[in-house]
Protein backbone atom coordinates (compact mmCIF):
# COMPACT_ATOMS: atom_id res chain seq x y z
CA UNK A 1 0.00 0.00 0.00
CA UNK A 2 2.23 2.78 1.00
CA UNK A 3 4.26 1.82 -2.08
CA UNK A 4 1.71 2.45 -4.61
CA UNK A 5 0.81 5.94 -2.55
CA UNK A 6 4.99 6.64 -2.82
CA UNK A 7 4.88 6.27 -6.99
CA UNK A 8 1.65 8.62 -7.02
CA UNK A 9 3.27 11.19 -5.05
CA UNK A 10 6.22 11.08 -7.56
CA UNK A 11 4.40 11.38 -10.46
CA UNK A 12 2.59 14.09 -9.35
CA UNK A 13 5.25 15.87 -8.27
CA UNK A 14 6.18 18.86 -10.03
CA UNK A 15 10.16 19.23 -12.00
CA UNK A 16 12.21 21.55 -10.01
CA UNK A 17 14.28 24.09 -11.54
CA UNK A 18 16.97 21.89 -11.79
CA UNK A 19 16.12 19.81 -14.02
CA UNK A 20 14.14 22.42 -16.06
CA UNK A 21 17.67 23.78 -16.57
CA UNK A 22 18.99 19.95 -17.34
CA UNK A 23 17.15 19.71 -19.78
CA UNK A 24 18.07 23.03 -21.71
CA UNK A 25 21.51 22.05 -21.31
CA UNK A 26 20.76 18.23 -22.94
CA UNK A 27 18.89 19.69 -26.16
CA UNK A 28 20.40 20.24 -29.29
CA UNK A 29 18.27 23.03 -30.64
CA UNK A 30 19.21 25.95 -28.35
CA UNK A 31 22.89 26.03 -29.14
CA UNK A 32 21.40 25.84 -33.11
CA UNK A 33 19.25 28.69 -32.42
CA UNK A 34 21.68 30.83 -30.84
CA UNK A 35 23.88 30.19 -33.92
CA UNK A 36 20.99 31.32 -36.32
CA UNK A 37 20.45 34.19 -34.05
CA UNK A 38 24.23 35.43 -34.02
CA UNK A 39 24.55 34.74 -37.58
CA UNK A 40 21.57 36.83 -38.37
CA UNK A 41 23.06 39.68 -36.13
CA UNK A 42 26.64 39.48 -37.81
CA UNK A 43 26.57 38.70 -41.11
CA UNK A 44 25.01 41.78 -42.97
CA UNK A 45 27.90 43.88 -42.76
CA UNK A 46 30.34 41.00 -42.26
CA UNK A 47 31.53 41.00 -38.78
CA UNK A 48 34.23 38.34 -38.61
CA UNK A 49 34.82 37.79 -35.42
CA UNK A 50 31.50 37.42 -34.27
CA UNK A 51 30.71 35.25 -37.00
CA UNK A 52 33.66 32.12 -35.75
CA UNK A 53 30.81 31.38 -32.86
CA UNK A 54 28.19 30.54 -34.76
CA UNK A 55 30.18 26.85 -36.29
CA UNK A 56 31.09 26.13 -33.03
CA UNK A 57 27.48 26.63 -31.87
CA UNK A 58 26.65 24.17 -34.69
CA UNK A 59 29.33 21.73 -33.62
CA UNK A 60 27.47 21.28 -30.75
CA UNK A 61 24.72 20.57 -31.59
CA UNK A 62 26.21 17.87 -33.88
CA UNK A 63 27.88 16.03 -30.70
CA UNK A 64 24.56 16.59 -28.72
CA UNK A 65 22.82 14.50 -31.87
CA UNK A 66 25.23 11.78 -31.87
CA UNK A 67 25.03 11.48 -27.87
CA UNK A 68 27.60 13.39 -26.64
CA UNK A 69 25.07 15.12 -24.47
CA UNK A 70 27.75 16.33 -21.33
CA UNK A 71 30.76 17.41 -23.78
CA UNK A 72 27.96 19.60 -26.04
CA UNK A 73 26.79 21.44 -22.85
CA UNK A 74 30.29 22.20 -21.86
CA UNK A 75 30.67 23.58 -25.20
CA UNK A 76 27.47 25.01 -25.59
CA UNK A 77 28.04 27.06 -22.19
CA UNK A 78 31.27 27.82 -22.69
CA UNK A 79 31.09 29.26 -26.32
CA UNK A 80 27.84 31.27 -25.21
CA UNK A 81 29.55 32.82 -21.98
CA UNK A 82 32.56 34.35 -24.26
CA UNK A 83 29.64 35.43 -26.78
CA UNK A 84 28.05 36.89 -23.62
CA UNK A 85 31.14 38.73 -22.39
CA UNK A 86 32.33 40.01 -25.89
CA UNK A 87 28.18 41.21 -26.63
CA UNK A 88 28.31 43.10 -23.71
CA UNK A 89 31.55 45.17 -23.88
CA UNK A 90 29.65 46.70 -27.00
CA UNK A 91 27.52 50.00 -25.82
CA UNK A 92 24.54 50.60 -27.36
CA UNK A 93 22.07 53.96 -27.58
CA UNK A 94 18.65 53.54 -25.67
CA UNK A 95 16.93 54.56 -28.84
CA UNK A 96 18.37 51.39 -30.67
CA UNK A 97 17.76 49.10 -27.97
CA UNK A 98 14.15 48.93 -28.71
CA UNK A 99 14.61 48.58 -32.22
CA UNK A 100 14.62 45.19 -34.75
CA UNK A 101 18.03 44.92 -34.13
CA UNK A 102 18.21 45.53 -30.29
CA UNK A 103 15.38 43.24 -29.82
CA UNK A 104 17.41 40.49 -31.52
CA UNK A 105 20.53 41.57 -29.67
CA UNK A 106 18.51 40.94 -26.33
CA UNK A 107 16.78 37.75 -27.71
CA UNK A 108 20.77 36.56 -28.23
CA UNK A 109 22.47 37.99 -24.84
CA UNK A 110 19.01 36.15 -22.75
CA UNK A 111 19.94 32.93 -25.00
CA UNK A 112 23.42 32.86 -23.96
CA UNK A 113 22.51 33.50 -20.62
CA UNK A 114 20.36 30.88 -20.75
CA UNK A 115 22.56 28.25 -22.17
CA UNK A 116 25.10 29.84 -19.40
CA UNK A 117 23.20 28.51 -16.94
CA UNK A 118 21.35 25.45 -18.79
CA UNK A 119 25.26 24.02 -20.45
CA UNK A 120 26.93 24.55 -17.35
CA UNK A 121 24.62 22.75 -14.86
CA UNK A 122 24.46 19.93 -17.08
CA UNK A 123 28.30 19.55 -17.51
CA UNK A 124 28.89 20.24 -13.83
CA UNK A 125 26.70 17.27 -12.58
CA UNK A 126 26.48 15.20 -16.06
CA UNK A 127 27.54 11.48 -15.75
CA UNK A 128 28.91 10.04 -19.08
CA UNK A 129 28.01 6.55 -20.31
CA UNK A 130 31.24 5.15 -19.66
CA UNK A 131 32.48 6.73 -16.41
CA UNK A 132 31.67 4.25 -13.73
CA UNK A 133 30.98 6.95 -11.10
CA UNK A 134 30.69 9.78 -12.98
CA UNK A 135 33.02 12.63 -11.63
CA UNK A 136 34.71 11.95 -8.22
CA UNK A 137 32.53 9.30 -8.10
CA UNK A 138 29.26 11.49 -7.79
CA UNK A 139 26.83 12.45 -10.70
CA UNK A 140 23.35 12.11 -12.20
CA UNK A 141 21.89 9.72 -14.49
Amino acid sequence: MADKNITKVEKEAKASAITYARAWGESPVPPALLATLIAAQHARPPQFLPLLFAPVLLFSTYLNIYDYKIDAAGTSAAWSALYLVLARRRKQPLMQKWGTRGIIRGATMGLCAANLLGGGLTYAIGKRSTDAGGKDGVGIV
